[in-house]
């Protein structure tokens, strides 16, 4: 088992990352980097890597509509080499209200959109095509799948390392209906 937990940087930055580092001596496995109005997740999980040695830094999400899938794997592969492979890539829809409200993208098809990045990603990091700009593999990032959202049981076919429901109980009660115990 794993201990991981939300980190907030409403204190600010530097204090946030001293709580980090004592927890992380205290046992903490993985430090969730939320992405919130204002700052971006990634720059923060940068500071993370230089002020941690053991945690894994996790985007936690990262929304899909934000950045093109191959900026978000070279990003995430950027976190990785800075923080020595404990970077954690969270991608997630995130919703209508954020996404068309504040970003200004338009909000379509997100398990559409999750299975073409979760592709797009695997494929930057094992370095084919439809791009190949480099000459050494990155190796292959855990994947974390965030959402809220009812079809969240379809998320099965997207093939994510990890499904982090934020209605686990009600969503495994859906889940076990439809695919029975062995799902």
């Amino acid at each position: 088992m794993q201990i991981s937990m939300p980190i907030s940087y409403a204190g600010g930055f530097e204090e946030s990352a001293r709580q980090v580092a004592d927890l992380e001596k205290a046992g903490l496995d993985m430090a969730w980097i939320a992405e919130a109005y204002g700052y971006d997740g990634v720059s923060y999980m940068g500071y993370l890597a230089a002020k941690t040695e053991r945690v894994q830094i996790c985007a936690g999400i990262l929304p899909l509509y934000t950045r093109t899938p191959t900026l978000l794997a070279m990003t995430a592969a950027g976190v990785d080499a800075l923080s020595g492979g404990r970077c954690v890539l969270g991608l997630g829809a995130s919703g209508p209200q954020v996404i068309e409200g504040f970003h200004g993208v338009v909000y379509d098809k997100p398990l559409a959109r999750t299975r073409e990045i979760v592709s797009i990603c695997r494929k930057v990091w094992a370095r084919e095509a439809p791009l190949n700009p480099w000459t050494k593999e990155t190796p292959q990032l855990p994947l974390f799948a965030g959402t809220a959202h009812p079809l969240a049981v379809e998320l099965r076919a997207l093939d994510p390392d990890r499904l982090t429901p934020l209605d686990a109980l009600r969503l495994i009660a859906e889940w076990k209906h439809r695919f029975g115990d062995e799902g």
